[in-house]
């Protein structure tokens, strides 16, 4: 898994690529972290994520809870058919905004 945070002015995007899972998910965890800590909304873009498990998953819900205590959102971007499907599978659909694109969550944000 690797990831790149991108500051668009209104928000940050965290873009991740490749699998989130037991191995890879506490860096994913550092950096959605480290991305709610600067202040800004956050946009999770899982487009390039072809997996996602349990651990990636508690991972956002974390940077999710984080977020809302400090008054910021987080929302999902061009969420995989893999990564959605882990989602709608825990429900979790319904409780992050998702947005179809990256754009569209820019848009959203700011």
């Amino acid at each position: 898994m690797q990831h790149e945070i991108i500051d668009v002015g209104a928000a940050l995007v965290v873009v991740f690529e490749g699998d989130i899972d037991l191995q890879t998910s506490p860096a994913a965890r550092d950096a959605l972290l480290a991305a709610v800590g600067q202040g800004k909304p956050l946009i999770v873009d899982l487009a390039k994520v072809g997996y996602i498990d349990s651990s990636g998953v508690a991972s956002l819900v974390e940077a999710l809870q984080s977020a809302r205590k400090g008054g910021k959102d987080l929302s999902l971007a061009a969420v995989s058919e893999g990564a959605l499907r882990v989602l709608k599978l825990a429900r979790l659909d319904s409780v992050f905004p998702i947005h179809d694109s990256r754009d569209a969550a820019v848009g959203a944000a700011g």
